[in-house]
C-alpha cells in the first residue's frame, strides 16, 4: 500500500486497488535483500525510489500514448 501511495503522489492521481485473494504458494512474508546482488552481481541500486518513479513514469506516459503496432 505504501508503493501505490507514492505512485500516487508522483503522478497526482488516485490508484484503484483491487485487492485479490493470495494464491496458495504465495509466501505471507516477505523480506526483500538485495546483498546476494552485490555480493554476486556486483549490482547495487544507484538511484532511490522517488527518483527512479520520476524517471519511470514519463517513460510509460510516452509508450501508452504511441498507437499500438
Amino acid at each position: 500500500m505504501e508503493f501505490v501511495k507514492r505512485i500516487e503522489e508522483a503522478t497526482n492521481t488516485e490508484v484503484e486497488i483491487k485487492l485479490m485473494p493470495l494464491p496458495e504458494d504465495d509466501p505471507k512474508v516477505r523480506c526483500p535483500n538485495i546483498s546476494k546482488s552485490k555480493e554476486l552481481l556486483g549490482w547495487e541500486p544507484k538511484i532511490g525510489l522517488a527518483e527512479g518513479l520520476k524517471n519511470t513514469i514519463p517513460f510509460f506516459r510516452d509508450k501508452l500514448s504511441e498507437p499500438a503496432v
